[in-house]
Parts: structure tokens; sequence; C-alpha cells
């Protein structure tokens, strides 16, 4: 069934952008089955905007570049189907991609077939160059019944960057995840404000239909299409990877995987991380505080307080997870090192209720035993720790 957990896989826009080609898709086929991530979860490989010619042909149909897939795209469907993967493609709901190429608006139908006839898996349906009198709820309606209609199982990711506020309707027009935000950049500030526009909107996503906020940028280290701004550190990136799993949104890399260092590959990777992500009840995190964190001004000037608040920096999250357990996710967005705090009465625990809760570090796997009341654990500047728990009787 399609998309009973969030959808896993990898998408070409992030790090290739334009410069896509049949040779380049078949080699990431190759990686993510070589180096593990297949078998970890990620069974989607989706080609995104620019694979097109700029024309459609003498039947309205769609056309792959003939340079950069000579073969066509049925042949590179075939060929990710045969390494046990799934095949993704990109088409949107205006009348141009966001690239400028041949879109679908009044094509759905013609344009679906078409990509069931290819082989297509999961389609990424975006927004760009919609008709002003267009109604955007109808246009993915629409797409949605066209996919419908080709007979084949086809994930239906419809991106339209949060309009209308997708939470409240994409689940009611049979999409399966829905872009809730603008496009991800690669670095810090990026992922963490797109966290913050979507947390209290995760109560809406869940099974068979899930809240995208975009495809993760671990490991590109400013390299690629989205790398503006500063270069994520590998804490950085710890911390993208766990909100990601911590919200069950959907984990589709987009980071060059043939050229992955070891800590961004064991992150992604991370059977623990996945298994929160992948639960079976996909439950959104209880946001159990989001405080500010303060420190002394290094260098204060003429009417500076000598005291800086970062606000809403310092977040706790509490998630439950199927089979009784749960999992405690402590966040620190400032500069600096700080306690982040949990008193367990606001999780619903409260000491006289005679229980606590035992505690295993997901990163490490070391078990710290059983707490009681509270836990307040110091955390490293712009990096994260989640810890695995179980109720026990006290």
């Amino acid at each position: 069934m399609i998309a009973r957990t969030a959808p896993m896989g990898w998408n070409s826009w992030n790090t290739f952008a334009k410069d896509i080609n049949e040779e380049l898709i078949r080699q990431m086929a190759d990686v993510m089955v070589s180096e593990g991530y297949r078998d970890a979860g990620y069974e989607y490989l989706v080609i995104d905007d620019c694979w097109s010619e700029m024309e459609r042909d003498e039947n309205g149909r769609l056309v792959p570049d003939h340079i950069k897939f000579p073969h066509g795209m049925k042949a590179v469907a075939d060929y990710v189907h045969s390494k046990g993967l799934k095949f993704g493609m990109y088409s949107c709901a205006g009348v141009r991609t966001c690239a400028g190429y041949p879109s679908s608006f009044d094509h759905e139908f013609v344009d679906a077939a078409t990509f069931a006839e290819w082989g297509v898996d999961f389609l990424k349906y975006d927004f760009c160059n919609f008709p002003v009198n267009g109604d955007c709820k109808m246009r993915y309606q629409t797409m949605s019944m066209a996919l419908k209609a080709t007979g084949r199982e086809i994930l239906f990711s419809a991106c339209n960057w949060g309009r209308e506020e997708p939470w409240h309707w994409m689940r009611s027009i049979g999409a399966h995840m829905y872009r809730s935000t603008g496009d991800i950049m690669d670095n810090f500030v990026s992922f963490t404000d797109i966290v913050k526009s979507q947390l209290a909107n995760f109560c809406d996503s869940g099974n068979y239909c899930f809240n995208d906020i975009d495809m993760l940028t671990v490991g590109m280290y400013g390299k690629g299409n989205v790398g503006i701004g500063s270069v994520c550190t590998d804490e950085e990136y710890r911390v993208q990877f766990a909100l990601w799993c911590m919200l069950s949104a959907p984990l589709m890399m987009g980071g060059d995987l043939r050229n992955m260092n070891d800590f961004c590959k064991q992150l992604m990777l991370n059977p623990e991380l996945i298994a929160i992500n992948q639960d079976e009840e996909c439950r959104p995190p209880f946001v159990v505080r989001r405080d500010a964190i303060g420190h002394v001004n290094p260098d204060p000037k003429d009417g500076e307080f000598p005291w800086i608040h970062e606000e809403d920096t310092a977040w706790t999250l509490f998630k439950h997870l199927s089979g009784g357990e749960f999992v405690i996710g402590y966040f620190n967005l400032s500069k600096t090192d700080a306690e982040i705090n949990c008193n367990f009465s606001d999780c619903g625990l409260p000491y006289p209720s005679g229980y606590g809760l035992e505690m295993k570090d997901v990163f490490t796997g070391e078990i710290i035993g059983v707490k009681r009341d509270y836990c307040n654990p110091v955390i490293p500047a712009r990096d994260c720790k989640l810890f695995r728990c179980r109720l026990v009787k006290c």
C-alpha cells in the first residue's frame, strides 16, 4: 500500500538541478543498492525538473530530452526497477514547469497515461506558472484522478508550497504527500525556519498523506543547486535529520550519494532514527516546550544589553511510538551550549504517578537508566539528543 508510512528515497534537484542524464540516474540507482540505502527503506529514485524536450510531440505527449535520455524513460525506469527500486518523475500543475519546460495544465490525463506507460511509480507535481484564474485545489484533484485512471499505483507528491493551507485538504484529494513550504536551502537557518513554520501543522499529517517539508540537504556541505548561505556542520545535519524523523516527514535525500561522507551516510542509515520516522502510528511530536536560550554578550556596544536571548531556540519534543514506547528529543538551535529542560509532568507523567522513564540514547545506544520527575541534559550548540523511552514502575 502506498505511503502507509512516510515515503523515503532520493531526488535529483538539490544537487543536480538541470544537470541530469540517464547515466547519472543509473549510477545513483547502483549506489542506493550497494551502499545500503535501498535496504534501509529508501525505495524511490526521483528525477526532478529539466528532463524533457522544450516542446511536446505531434500527439501532444511529453518527450524525454534526446541528449540526456537517449534511450527514453521506459529504459531508465526498467533499470531502476531491476535494482529493486521505484522510479519517480516530475511535472507541474502550471502551464510550464519551474524551469520553463512543458507542464501538465490541461494535459493531466494524457501525461498521467504517459507516465504510467513508462513505468513511473512516483510523481512530484509542482506549482510554477499556474494561471491566475486557475483553481489550485481542483487542478491537484484533477491530476489525482488522472493518476488513478491509469490503473497503476503512483505515489502522488503534491508540491504547492503551502498555498491555500494544503494540510487542511490534500488528504481529501488523494495526495500521498504535500509540500507545505518554499524550497529548502542548504543552511541551518533555512531548514529550522521550515520546521518552525510547520510544527503546529503536523497534527494533520499521518498515514497515507504526509506533510512534506522538502528534500534533505544532509551531506551537501554547500555543494550543488541549493548551496546558499553558510555551510552546515555535521551537528547541524544531525539536527536536520533528527527533526525530519521526529516529525515523521518524508525522507527524500538530496545529496550526491556517490560522494557521501561516512558521518552523513551513517546518519541517514541509522536504523534507530529510521525506525522513529517509520513508526507505524506516524504520530507527530507533542511540543513540551519552546524556550529562549540566554548567554553573555561577549562584546556589548554602547547601549546594548550584556545578555543575549536567542528566542525559540530550545525545543523539547515528545513523540508517542507504537508498542507503548516514546521518544524525547532535545534540540538546541542556539549558538551556545545549554541545558534543555524536560519536566516529566509536562509530558503527562507527574511524580505521584509512580512511573519513570527508562531512557536510551538513540545516537550512542547508551542506556542512561530510569529517570523520574525530569531529565535536563546539556546539549551542545546547534545539536540535539534523542532518547527512546519506556515506562517503568518506580
